[in-house]
């Protein structure tokens, strides 16, 4: 006997990059940033006192969307808060899509999409990807969806689809597209104006990859009043802490210290996709902090294992479109290191 609605007891849940216990294994599987937070951030979440964990937080998060109001150029009632990004993506799930509105997307992309949509009995139509990840637009439109999500830049081709074919998909949709910006820190451009200008726009961030807050839960989305008033109604009456909102805000006031280290991140990526490439491991070029990998030889199930042994994490995905392929975390130079004296032994 199952207690679960029909849908829930055959769905197949999100499944996590593997979290190991002991800090040693090197770990270049879920697109942490490897470089701490900003000191600001410290020195804010150490300000916390004992009343502000007695009482509830600040419901709408209003100091983060203070600051997050001057960074980005929109109306502080134009930001919403949450709990991750993951919480931004459920609210808009919630909020836009169900039994009789479809929920669409290019695949493949984030698989949490897929996952949300089937929690709320949501009509999901996939649409693939065009040849090297170029923009099904036509598809996209014709998919109807209610609500449309594009990851930019993409998980995990790493891949980001120009401004300007993603204000024409927005154009030509008749719903809401909700950009997933959660590695835009890492890439050339942006959709924010998108936001700013279009009224079914809505570009959704973390500040997980970008600012090195995974550990914390903190996301936020910008777009049109409406948009915002009416996701509103569907968070939760507490989604973010006291902790997060005062450390989120911290980390967005020290920009010169983001950008430190995003140079970092994409140097790095650089010189790491070149190295795969002469050891027979093509990279799609990447506007994000991490890798798609090809690998042939060995295929890239036998790789992944090979480095698991070695006590090294990266990413495979057993799944069609992807099960030649690794995804690989830019780490700091000497982890890179680390990984590619790894892969110099097992591709030789």
């Amino acid at each position: 006997m199952s207690f679960f609605r029909h849908h829930i007891r055959l769905m197949e849940g999100y499944v996590p990059g593997e979290q190991p216990e002991d800090p040693s294994i090197l770990k270049l599987n879920t697109n942490e940033n490897p470089y701490s937070p900003s000191p600001r951030v410290i020195e804010a979440i150490a300000r916390i006192g004992p009343e502000q964990l007695r009482r509830y937080p600040d419901p709408l998060g209003n100091q983060f969307r203070e600051a997050a109001s001057g960074l980005f150029g929109v109306a502080r009632d134009q930001i919403i808060c949450g709990n991750g990004m993951d919480d931004i993506l459920n609210l808009t799930v919630r909020a836009f899509s169900g039994p009789d509105a479809a929920l669409v997307y290019p695949a493949p992309t984030y698989t949490l999409y897929a996952v949300l949509g089937t929690i709320q009995a949501s009509i999901v139509r996939e649409v693939p990807w065009g040849s090297d990840y170029t923009l099904p637009t036509d598809a996209l439109v014709a998919a109807r969806g209610a609500v449309t999500y594009l990851a930019n830049s993409n998980s995990p081709s790493g891949t980001f689809v120009p401004v300007d074919q993603v204000a024409e998909l927005a154009d030509k949709l008749d719903g809401v597209l909700c950009v997933d910006e959660a590695y835009v820190d890492f890439a050339n451009a942006d959709c924010i104006n998108l936001a700013r200008s279009r009224p079914n726009v809505l570009v959704m961030r973390t500040m997980s990859k970008g600012y090195a807050l995974a550990g914390l839960r903190f996301g936020f989305a910008l777009g049109h009043r409406d948009l915002i008033n009416g996701l509103m109604k569907v968070k939760d009456s507490y989604n973010v802490d006291a902790v997060s909102i005062a450390a989120a805000a911290a980390a967005l006031s020290d920009q010169p210290y983001r950008e430190q280290t995003r140079q970092k991140v994409i140097t790095e990526r650089e010189r790491l996709a070149a190295v795969l490439a002469e050891l027979g491991l093509p990279c799609l070029p990447s506007q994000s902090n991490f890798l798609l990998a090809r690998a042939d030889a060995p295929p890239a199930a036998e790789l992944y294992e090979s480095l698991k042994a070695r006590r090294i994490l990266v990413r495979y995905f057993n799944s069609p479109g992807l099960d030649d392929r690794l995804r690989i975390t830019v780490g700091t130079p000497e982890q890179n290191d680390t990984l590619i004296s790894a892969l110099k032994d097992l591709t030789a």
